[in-house]
């Protein structure tokens, strides 16, 4: 790869090394990720847009919408303290920042929604790392100038060996001065400021460098190589299943999903049940098997949609029509689910997981509201609406709190029916700690209520919380800990 290298890509270069710097301050540093996540995003992409300042941007309406999820994802860091969404976001941002910097660098003729942008997206990447290689041999080219090509070489063969011998030379200096304190004695002897550079330091500025390359290749590489390629003249061979098979599958499936449905209306949703089961051993009993069916539907009608061959006349509509029967029966099934899981919390109680699944299967209501005007109104495109909705669904409940939600709804339970599970809340985020603290206030003498908070009291007392731990909701815990008059 040709690379030429201008004033301002070493001051790119530049400030590609504090961003490495920052984010390796930001993220391991041996604490939890709190608001340092919110400002490396906001450091990343005030260099990004100082950069591309003068560059034409394409796709600018998805691409705000993917920016605003990102800065949406980012301050979920420092506004909740939800753990799923904490490890799920250590790789949901980074992918979506990468997609985000492709989409509006790519050429404007490409559709974000085909195929072909993923192998686009994947190429970016590999060349990224070809353009870190020939800077590094560019890089390495004016060090060597003027140098006698007889001494460089020398030189780098001896720094060659420096680097294989440090790494095997802290192993075999361990196990000697293990060995023999005499000899720990004399290496204990060498001046402090000879020992400042330790493994971890070593570690961390691997790590900075890491960072620094992988930001600037990455962006130098969006701005100065264009793929040349036509995206209209890559075809995939997508393969095609035959309409005949797709029919006959169909009108199998929706025989027996309106023989349930029918069971469904007669059993559950009148009121009446057969047989030794109360509501809530029912609802524990069936849902998950009604979720996962639906599920299955969704990807059936999703392959019928996409890889079955186009018909016209009375097969298509027959077509249609077994579609719109198996998208109403899911419609159906989880509903079913829905009401089976608002049984179980009524019986049993709000959880995390139960919350989540309630909203995953509103998400779901949508998703086929607009699967079946594709069915009928086929110039709609289904990955493109899934991907949108599929991002705002989940940027909002990373940042609505479910844990929230769960404290609250526990609490009104434990108003109603006195039952209430104390060590579950306290298990839950500072959510659920500032839901114990209400609930104290409002009734000290729930059993071992008091306990939990003394523990927890204790530990906002000596917990040391470095800058880049900062997060809101454990910040309000901690102040109304310690205010806690027991």
């Amino acid at each position: 790869m040709e690379t030429k290298i201008g004033k301002s890509d070493w001051l790119f270069l530049l400030l590609c090394l504090l961003l490495g710097i920052l984010a390796e301050e930001a993220f391991f540093f041996g604490g939890e990720i709190g608001i340092s996540y919110f400002i490396f995003i906001a450091a990343f992409y005030s260099v990004f847009f100082w950069r591309y300042r003068h560059y034409p941007f394409s796709h600018q309406r998805l691409g705000y919408l993917v920016l605003m999820c990102i800065w949406l994802l980012s301050a979920g860091y420092f506004i909740n303290n939800s753990q799923l969404f904490y490890v799920l976001n250590l790789l949901v941002i980074p992918g979506l920042v990468i997609f985000h910097l492709v989409l509006v660098t790519s050429p404007k003729s490409w559709q974000w929604n085909r195929p072909v942008f993923l192998s686009y997206l994947l190429s970016r990447l590999v060349d990224s790392v070809k353009y870190n290689a020939a800077f590094t041999m560019i890089f390495g080219k004016i060090f060597n100038q003027g140098v006698d090509q007889n001494k460089s070489l020398l030189w780098k063969k001896i720094f060659i060996g420096i680097l294989i011998s440090v790494p095997v030379l802290a192993v075999v200096l361990n196990l000697l001065m293990s060995a023999d304190s005499q000899f720990d004695r004399l290496i204990g002897g060498i001046p402090q400021w000879f020992r400042v550079i330790n493994a971890v330091s070593v570690f961390r500025i691997i790590i900075i460098l890491i960072y620094t390359f992988a930001f600037f290749g990455f962006m130098q590489t969006l701005l100065h190589k264009q793929l040349k390629a036509n995206q209209t003249n890559i075809n995939f061979n997508i393969p095609q299943i035959d309409s005949i098979i797709s029919l006959t599958v169909l009108v199998i499936i929706n025989a027996v999903y309106i023989l349930f449905t029918i069971v469904q209306f007669k059993y559950f949703f009148s009121g009446t049940l057969q047989g030794d089961f109360t509501y809530a051993q029912y609802a524990r009993k069936g849902f998950f098997e009604l979720l996962f069916v639906t599920l299955i539907n969704l990807s059936i009608t999703v392959l019928v949609l996409t890889f079955v061959e186009r018909v016209t006349g009375v097969l298509k509509r027959l077509t249609q029509f077994m579609l719109t029967i198996l998208v109403l029966s899911s419609a159906i099934m989880l509903f079913s689910a829905f009401l089976r899981m608002g049984m179980y919390e009524e019986a049993y109680g709000f959880t995390f997981l139960r919350v989540l699944v309630h909203s995953f299967m509103i998400f779901l209501c949508i998703i086929f509201a607009y699967t079946l005007v594709k069915i009928w109104v086929e110039k709609l495109s289904l990955f493109h609406f899934y991907f949108i909705a599929s991002l705002i669904y989940y940027s909002a409940i990373t940042v609505i709190d479910l844990d929230k939600i769960v404290v609250k709804e526990n609490i009104n339970r434990f108003e109603t029916s006195g039952k209430i599970d104390l060590h579950y809340l306290n298990n839950l985020s500072y959510s659920g700690v500032l839901g114990l603290i209400d609930l104290y206030e409002k009734n000290p003498h729930v059993m071992d209520l008091k306990g939990i908070l003394l523990l927890r009291k204790e530990e906002a007392l000596k917990v040391y919380r470095p800058w880049q731990s900062y997060n809101w909701k454990k910040a309000q815990a901690y102040e109304k800990l310690r205010k806690l008059d027991f």
